[in-house]
């Protein structure tokens, strides 16, 4: 697991910054005590993140309380949280516990070479 964030908008007038996070390999149970603090440390420095779940591998229960977790956060926060480029991997999770209305979020599978259309 790997978790790259880059500051893509900063608005300097209306103060909206917003970030995007890059989630590349596997979000388990194995991943989840690091990738928690770097989740958190991402949304911490903007008032929107994207978080782009096209690289995500393999997500399991812990991988989805994590993503539940970061949408609590921002919305205690005052703050946006998106799901987007949505991996296989992580369209099957999500729609397993039919978490697609709580996150909001359109679903939108990755063009990556290999990655599988809806």
């Amino acid at each position: 697991m790997h978790i790259s964030t880059e500051l893509t908008e900063n608005e300097q007038h209306g103060k909206r910054q917003i970030g995007r996070t890059v989630i590349d390999g596997t979000l388990t149970i194995y991943d989840a005590a690091e990738c928690k603090l770097e989740l958190l440390a991402a949304l911490a420095s903007v008032t929107e993140l994207d978080v782009d779940l096209s690289s995500v591998t393999e997500i399991d229960t812990a991988g989805v309380q994590l993503l539940v977790m970061l949408k609590r956060a921002a919305t205690k926060a005052g703050k946006q949280m998106r799901l987007m480029a949505h991996s296989p991997a992580s369209v099957e999770v999500i729609d397993r516990y039919a978490l697609g209305g709580y996150f909001g979020d359109p679903v939108v599978i990755s063009s990556r070479p290999g990655a599988q259309k809806a």
